[in-house]
């Protein structure tokens, strides 16, 4: 054991590992302080050649992996120094060291199509305006319109392999869309004598400050506008059931106890309107995704840009996307403040919430069938147990259950991160992104999944319903206005002491006739057809 208190014998045993060598001889200091250098570079994923990528997900991109196992190499230099690049890919050195620094989730900006269709567009737009400004050359600009072209139209997304989740403001996110663009024109342009830059010509007047919220945000209202149009799709599934079951009536509940007559078309319609509301909602919220802090640069003072950028910038890319995309009125406010994404959220998560409520209740219309509620039948998806046969259970509210678990945490995980932000920039909005884009994927999915194969095959047990409504005492409600609070309440307590029902016990003790209470119980409803 030396002065530092380290032994021979840990040496010893730490070198096979390391080198897979045996050692000749204990270690001194000096070698030692070497080798755990050699370790801390392995940990955090500077991959010596030979290495195994351990420092990937198991869910990187198979893709990802065998480019970084080439032997096929490039040369590329930044301020940190210089890196041997996989010859045969788009992205360069900038990407490298994120795919280096961020193994965090495996889900790669590729896979959030998207959000690099508006990352295309966001290039091709500011290459448009630098041109008419003289910031770039006609070659160039036409090389860097293909290649962005190109990235919108999806022919790259297996390049944009950084992982969504990333420090740097989406840093990493923007020069990984500068590298791919300019290798592309590069290979467009097919002359070596005009060489084309990542940073100096397809970022020329542009921060990643201006362009990740901005691409951010376009991406954001593809997104929401294909979720708006599934809940919508199954608010009128919803009302079509709410028409085919407008004739039948039902009891209604209270806190789980019998309440009044209802039809169950009101309470499917109820569902229905629940949803429609909520697209209405949602569709107020694309102007403020259409709101823009493009041309702000860095943090709003709009440094770099030339005079007429910003105005050229923008109706490129209103052009281009063929959105009403308008510049903010405050740029510096714009840069700091993420507010936009909160509302987002918040959206999503009301529903996400209403959805839930609405599965709950579909649960427990179903339920049984003999111990249940069992007034309503969905339609059988799958074998429900392996252990008692023949049972059937309720997946498809299910899952859109646990869907919307997943989107509230993703609300939690936005205000945090909008929070989070300090002074001019937010750093956080890559896990914005991040939850906000599966909080949207995954709700547009459940809705259309509940829809297809949940609620167009949902059935009516009006035998259970009828005589659920001959049976109950709640009915007593709508004789109230005819015969008085107090006689109601009297008839209601007689009808549970003798195990009778209300029609009956009314019609027995000569305070109404049936077809007077019949069509008390129908008007209840607001529905004019007489109960059976």
């Amino acid at each position: 054991m030396d002065d530092a208190g380290h032994s021979n014998a840990a040496d010893a045993a730490m070198w096979p590992r390391l080198t897979d060598a045996q050692p000749m001889a204990p270690i001194g200091p000096s070698l030692r302080r070497l080798l755990s250098w050699y370790q801390l570079l392995q940990t955090v994923g500077l991959r010596f050649p030979g290495a195994p990528l351990s420092f990937l997900p198991p869910t990187a991109p198979a893709e990802l992996r065998a480019a970084l196992e080439s032997t096929e190499t490039r040369t590329e230099k930044d301020s940190l120094g210089i890196r041997e690049v996989p010859a045969e890919v788009l992205w360069g050195i900038s990407t490298l060291r994120a795919v280096e620094n961020f193994p965090i989730t495996g889900r790669t900006v590729g896979q959030i199509r998207e959000l690099v269709w508006a990352l295309g567009a966001v290039k091709l737009a500011a290459a448009r305006a630098n041109h008419e400004l003289g910031r770039l050359d006609e070659a160039r600009c036409q090389a860097i319109e293909a290649a962005a072209q190109e990235v919108m139209d999806g022919k790259w997304d297996s390049q944009f392999v950084i992982d969504r989740v990333q420090g740097g403001a989406g840093t990493s996110t923007n020069m990984n869309a500068n590298e791919v663009i300019a290798h592309r024109a590069q290979q467009i342009i097919g002359d070596d004598s005009i060489q084309i830059n990542p940073i100096d010509h397809v970022n020329a007047a542009q921060s990643t400050n201006d362009v990740y919220p901005s691409a951010l945000k376009l991406a954001l209202h593809w997104a929401m506008r294909g979720l708006i149009d599934e809940v919508a799709l199954l608010a009128d599934s919803f009302g079509k059931k709410a028409m085919e079951f407008a004739e039948i009536t039902k009891i209604g509940r209270t806190q789980l106890q019998d309440a009044v007559p209802m039809t169950l078309g009101q309470e499917f319609g109820a569902f229905a309107d629940a949803m429609r509301e909520d697209v209405v909602m949602l569709r107020n919220f694309i102007p403020h995704l259409l709101e823009l802090n493009l041309g702000a640069t860095a943090i709003g003072t709009g440094i770099t840009a030339p005079v007429g950028y910003r105005e050229l910038v923008l109706k490129h890319l209103q052009q281009i996307t063929k959105n009403n995309v308008i510049g903010a009125r405050n740029l510096v406010e714009a840069t700091s403040d993420t507010g936009v994404f909160v509302l987002v959220s918040g959206g999503l998560k009301r529903t996400a919430i209403k959805l839930s409520k609405i599965c709950n209740d579909l649960r427990l219309l179903s339920s049984g069938p003999q111990a249940g509620l069992n007034e309503i039948n969905l339609p059988p998806m799958q074998a429900g147990s392996s252990i008692m046969p023949g049972k059937v259970n309720p997946v498809i509210p299910e899952v859109v259950n646990q869907v919307a678990f997943r989107v509230v945490g993703a609300d939690t995980t936005v205000a945090m991160a909008v929070e989070g932000g300090q002074m001019q920039l937010n750093a956080f909005e890559p896990v914005m992104a991040d939850v906000l884009f599966d909080a949207i994927e995954s709700l547009r999915n459940a809705c259309a999944t509940l829809r297809l194969r949940c609620v167009d095959g949902i059935e009516a047990n009006e035998d259970v319903l009828s005589r659920r409504v001959a049976e109950s005492v709640s009915v007593v409600t709508a004789l109230s206005p005819l015969i008085g609070y107090a006689r109601s309440a009297d008839l209601m307590k007689q009808a549970l002491e003798e195990n009778v029902s209300i029609i009956d016990l009314a019609v027995q003790e000569g305070v109404l006739d049936e077809a007077t209470i019949r069509r008390a119980i129908a008007d209840a409803t607001g529905h004019t057809q007489t109960v059976e």
